[in-house]
């Protein structure tokens, strides 16, 4: 089973939008700005990531989501590999990365991956639940 990561193109704005997170217009406006990855297998699409820049300058994962059947098969793995490449190339040094406290499964995620972390901010999602936030140097 090998995994082809690609930038997204117009044509995969049904897929990497639905998560419902933001709308379609963003994930356009994003996938014209080349901060949009799919995972394919098989020419079938399975994952995406989508990027943010904080402070308009430091990349940060918004979103990484793999669907639930390919799960734990090297597809979030590939999404990072690639992206990682991206960035180092467009001379990122560190990429940026969160997941709610109280995600014991993210968090663990990150860490395998070679993500530290490097702060918490308390209280700013639904019911008052911090994120924790992650770096990787590149």
């Amino acid at each position: 089973m090998g995994v082809v990561v690609r930038s997204a193109a117009t044509s995969d704005l049904a897929f990497v939008s639905q998560d419902g997170y933001v709308d379609g217009a963003v994930v356009r406006r994003k996938i014209g700005q080349g901060e949009v990855l799919v995972a394919e297998i098989d020419g079938r699409p399975v994952g995406y990531v989508r990027i943010e820049y904080l402070w308009s300058m430091r990349p940060y994962i918004a979103l990484i989501r793999v669907l639930e059947p390919y799960r734990g098969k090297g597809v979030g793995r590939a999404l990072l590999s690639h992206l990682e490449g991206v960035l180092r190339d467009a001379g990122q040094s560190f990429l940026f990365s969160s997941s709610q406290v109280d995600e014991p499964q993210p968090q663990a995620w990150h860490r395998h991956m070679g993500f530290t972390e490097c702060g918490v901010i308390n209280g700013v999602n639904d019911g008052g639940v911090g994120e924790v936030f992650f770096k990787k140097p590149l």
